[in-house]
């Protein structure tokens, strides 16, 4: 391959166009929102953004590579990924590095390692590759259903320890591919019911137990005081002419965020004339949509949520287009982590959620978990660009079929 082709991209052209619009609009935001990150570490606004902008370089190269390999090919190594990512994720539990209170991330040194990123991708191909090698076996819940449930169980287990969001989006991604991998709607049912019960239980548990046995309980803790900032719907502001003080700590972040949304309004205040950004100690990152309405204004903030959804619309015509399974499967699975993760991420800025610690996938700052983002969208775009040429090869052949039969009589 000619570097001139590597650096023309084929497949859906909107999406292409969606995935540049959102990189460029978080060098943007990350450049606005890390002011109170630079004072905290007496850095510069400007170096974070030439470490954002350098992150988005690499995720763009290595997504660029990715569309030019069939998809196909990534069906064959979906079951070693799996093992590599338990691996990874033990090692976590075990000697990972602990930040704002969480330990999710391994550390290399010159570098930080989300291996939760890592196991996302794993498990939804190995999921995939399951229900599209065994398509004509579905209904074997013993030799195929119940094993592929427990690798499924297992990952979000391990990464729902410190990461229960992600755990819950994920496991809710792998329901829906068994879905769309047409298991039969009684076994989903038995699966889905278990699942809600299970987690309503865990949910009540984490909002009764009392404190002194939830506190030594790593970050159940954290989880039971944001579930009850939100079913209790405290209102802990006082206003004091132009401040305003903030009582409830479990609270902050989301009533800051209310706040910058509001002054936000319609149009924004300004790029970079953020307020909020300096009370946000996640303003780069869980909270960004939040200081992008601030700044750009509702309306833009919702041009932001349409791109999402656009990208989405088109990931469905893939599915529409695409002659495998596996390929059908790939793209709506990963589409839907990528854009599940940006909607709770938006409705935890306007409070509609609890906070839950979930970026907003290309814009929010990012290392490895940009660079998975940008792996996501490598497999993606190649379902979109081999979709094609394996769709123009059916209609030639379609054509000389045709032309045949024509010349025979």
């Amino acid at each position: 391959m000619t570097i001139t082709q590597f650096l023309k991209p084929k497949g859906d052209k909107a999406m292409w166009l969606i995935i540049m619009m959102l990189s460029l609009w978080g060098l943007l935001a990350v450049y606005s929102s890390v002011s109170w990150l630079a004072y905290k570490n007496h850095s510069s606004a400007f170096l974070y953004l030439l470490q954002h902008g350098f992150y988005i370089f690499i995720g763009f190269i290595i997504m660029l590579y990715l569309h030019t390999i069939h998809y196909k090919n990534f069906m064959g190594i979906a079951k070693f990924l799996l093992y590599i990512s338990y691996a990874l994720l033990i090692a976590t539990i075990l000697f990972g590095v602990t930040i704002n209170g969480a330990k999710r991330w391994i550390s290399f040194g010159v570098f930080t390692f989300q291996s939760s990123d890592f196991s996302k991708v794993a498990i939804l191909l190995y999921t995939i590759r399951t229900l599209a090698k065994n398509k004509d076996n579905l209904d074997d819940m013993k030799g195929v259903i119940y094993p592929l449930l427990g690798h499924i169980t297992v990952t979000c287990v391990l990464i729902g320890k410190d990461n229960l969001s992600t755990a819950l989006i994920l496991f809710v991604t792998c329901f829906l591919m068994l879905f769309l991998g047409r298991v039969r709607i009684v076994h989903l049912l038995k699966i889905g019911g278990s699942a809600i019960v299970l987690i309503l239980l865990f949910g009540l548990f984490i909002v009764l137990a009392p404190t002194p046995i939830i506190s030594k309980m790593g970050r159940m803790e954290t989880w039971q005081g944001r579930l009850k900032t939100f079913v209790a719907k405290t209102d802990t502001n006082k206003k004091h002419g132009d401040n305003i003080e903030i009582k409830d700590e479990n609270n902050f972040q989301a009533n800051h965020a209310k706040i910058a949304i509001a002054s936000g309004g319609l149009f924004g205040i300004g790029p970079g004339q953020s307020i909020e950004r300096n009370f946000l100690p996640e303003a780069y990152a869980d909270f960004i949509f939040a200081i992008i309405i601030e700044e750009y204004g509702m309306i833009l903030g919702i041009i932001m949520l349409l791109l999402y959804l656009i990208f989405m619309y088109r990931t469905v015509n893939i599915i529409k287009k695409a002659p495998k399974a596996f390929g059908a499967l790939i793209a709506v699975g990963l589409s839907f982590q990528f854009v599940l993760q940006a909607l709770i991420n938006m409705a935890v800025a306007v409070g509609l959620l609890p906070v839950t610690g979930l970026t907003l996938p290309l814009v929010s700052k990012g290392g490895t978990s940009l660079i998975f983002t940008f792996i996501t969208l490598g497999l993606i775009m190649s379902v979109s660009r081999f979709i094609e040429v394996e769709n123009k090869e059916e209609e030639n052949e379609n054509v000389d079929s045709k032309n045949n039969n024509f010349i025979s009589t």
